[in-house]
């Protein structure tokens, strides 16, 4: 799996692919359908796959008061395309200059001139180029004169419409199942586990805290703050506990601190058989809410619900 960070890093002996387009933010299932339709003609022709994503979202660019949050990481988005077939991913990088192409330049700059474009798949809403102008019926036009064929796929199974938006809306409110059934897989925060104020080790729940976004940047969307029930897994040595897991900060004490995702390894709460995972980057892993956050009155309420939103972790993850 190749990552191409810009146009200059792309091969000059590329040859001729198959070129799939878009934010692929959070790479769902409509995501991986696309990527399914370019691997099976990539197959028939005996040619790489090459997806072309942006850096940042163009929404980042043209209007960044209204930019998402993005779901995945470049890093991450490669890998999830790899996984779903890619050969390669382009991560143009978006700026203002790019957002004026026209579609046609778009077309001769990327897929024919870069890319020697011999098939095209997108979304069967995709929309490229200066004011949004290009679609899959300009694209299947442009093909007939540069010798690529296009192929738009509905992002949808009946009924439901996959997308990032909805993904969002999901985590939003909390709703890790209902995100996990759009995505394809559950959904997960990657990071490397912090020191925190170690108060639930006092409280006989000690936590592995991971920050939430990198200091200086916007951070990835995390579901909406409360408990919920799911899995930690170490990525250093690939072991999985199950976990309750607390996103937030923390509001029954007082004092601001940084929104963090903390996982309470079930069951390993002695001193003696607390796991190590300072420094160590793990994935959390999401399975269902439990509730909402809540500030308690007192120290003894918060640890007398801490003790009930285990349990219901233990029995969920069981089952």
């Amino acid at each position: 799996m190749q990552l191409w960070r810009s146009t200059a890093e792309v091969p000059a002996g590329l040859g001729r692919t198959v070129v799939v387009i878009g934010n692929f933010d959070g790479v769902h299932r409509g995501h991986r359908h696309v990527v399914a339709r370019a691997r099976e003609i990539g197959d028939e022709r005996g040619l790489k796959v090459v997806a072309v994503t942006f850096d940042p979202h163009p929404m980042a660019v043209l209007r960044p008061d209204h930019a998402p949050t993005t779901l995945t990481s470049i890093e991450d988005r490669a890998r999830l395309l790899g996984q779903a077939g890619a050969d390669a991913v382009l991560a143009l990088p978006f700026t203002r200059e790019v957002a004026g192409w026209s579609p046609e330049e778009f077309v001769d700059r990327i897929l024919v001139d870069l890319l020697h474009a011999s098939g095209v798949v997108v979304g069967a809403n995709f929309r490229f180029g200066h004011r949004a102008a290009g679609d899959v019926a300009m694209l299947t036009e442009a093909g007939l004169s540069r010798d690529f064929t296009t192929d738009g796929i509905a992002l949808d199974a009946g009924p439901m419409v996959w997308s990032s938006t909805y993904v969002r809306t999901c985590l939003a409110a909390g709703d890790v199942a209902g995100a996990a059934e759009a995505l394809g897989r559950p959904v997960t925060v990657r990071g490397v586990v912090v020191r925190g104020d170690q108060r639930g080790r006092e409280l006989g729940f000690p936590t592995a805290n991971v920050p939430v976004g990198d200091p200086g940047s916007r951070p990835s969307t995390v579901p909406a703050d409360g408990v919920y029930a799911g899995w930690l897994r170490r990525l250093d040595t690939g072991e999985r506990f199950p976990a309750a897991i607390s996103v937030g900060t923390n509001p029954t004490f007082d004092g601001q601190r940084e929104r963090r995702v903390e996982s309470y390894v079930l069951d390993h709460d002695d001193p003696e058989d607390w796991l190590d995972l300072y420094d160590v980057e793990v994935e959390v892993e999401f399975v269902e809410r439990l509730r909402g956050m809540v500030r308690f009155d007192s120290v003894d309420e918060l640890v007398t619900q801490m003790k009930d939103d285990v349990t219901r972790a233990r029995d969920l993850l069981a089952a």
